[in-house]
């Protein structure tokens, strides 16, 4: 999850009591700074799990967040990274009652002049817009979408899916088509093939070819970067302007059967590819 996201999601609690998975004990004390709970594996919910399973960041984030004095439980300030959250327990975020929700998935094919954002001081449209009757959980997007740009947009709230699916050592596959300004030349096209050098950075470009059957103009591009408008600075560096860009492929993931503005849950196939690849 980004930065900006996991902030926000730093300040969203729930009002319901959380629920643990499997089978507690009764009888348990309440933690203390100094936590007395026997270490016991078969009992509740490791808390960096808890508050990554409650959709504000990652686990490996929430070891972070519970080192510096984030969570409460019970009224206690907890740093005990190994705690066991049990059913009963009342745990708090940087004072937000917070809770284990369940793991939603959303795609969404996004319109132009939408911004990829949880909300928008300007009063521009937001792509949270499209997305607000799709379930009771707060989720997120999953990277972004420039405003211009069109299709593919992942919103959830599994803080460890989404590191995953942002995180450029996993190489996750996206496919973009570009329509530019003017034709591309075969030479050029042959410039795209491999490493390029954008703002002083390498970038890998995995694919990229004429889209079938459609003028010079059109082109697919596959690449795994996310820095910030990367296709559009990639065709720049060769002096076209990208006039329409859309993503048509996310980690797998297609348009098929999802017209523009339109969401859908993602299927339990979809799911399963996701957290395999």
């Amino acid at each position: 999850m980004n930065k900006n996201n996991s902030s926000r999601g730093r300040q969203a609690g729930k009002s319901s009591t959380p629920q643990g998975k499997g089978q507690f004990k009764k009888d348990f004390r309440k933690p203390t700074s100094n936590s007395t709970q026997k270490k016991d594996d078969n009992v509740g919910v490791r808390l960096n799990k808890y508050i990554a399973n409650s959709g504000i960041c990652s686990r490996r984030e929430a070891d972070t967040y519970i080192e510096h004095g984030s969570v409460t439980i019970n009224g206690k300030l907890v740093t005990e990274m190994g705690y066991k959250v049990q059913p009963s327990d009342e745990v708090r975020f940087d004072g937000s009652l917070i809770s284990i929700e369940k793991k939603r998935y959303i795609l969404l094919n996004k319109p132009k002049n939408y911004i990829t954002t949880m909300e928008d001081d300007r009063g521009r449209k937001t792509v949270m817009e499209l997305i607000a009757n799709s379930t009771k959980e707060r989720i997120y997007p999953v990277g972004r979408l420039d405003r211009n740009t069109t299709g593919l947009l992942l919103f959830t709230n599994d803080g460890e899916l989404a590191k995953k699916l942002t995180h450029p050592k996993h190489n996750v596959r996206k496919l973009y088509h570009a329509s530019l300004d003017k034709k591309l030349t075969i030479s050029d096209l042959d410039k795209l093939r491999g490493e390029v050098i954008i703002e002083g950075r390498k970038v890998f470009i995995d694919a990229v070819s004429y889209v079938e059957g459609e003028k010079k103009t059109e082109v697919g591009i596959e690449i795994h970067s996310g820095r910030n408008r990367i296709v559009r600075k990639i065709f720049e560096h060769l002096g076209y302007a990208v006039t329409k860009l859309d993503r048509v492929v996310f980690a797998g993931l297609t348009k098929k059967n999802l017209p523009r503005g339109r969401w859908r849950e993602l299927t339990e196939l979809e799911l399963n590819n996701l957290k395999m690849s």
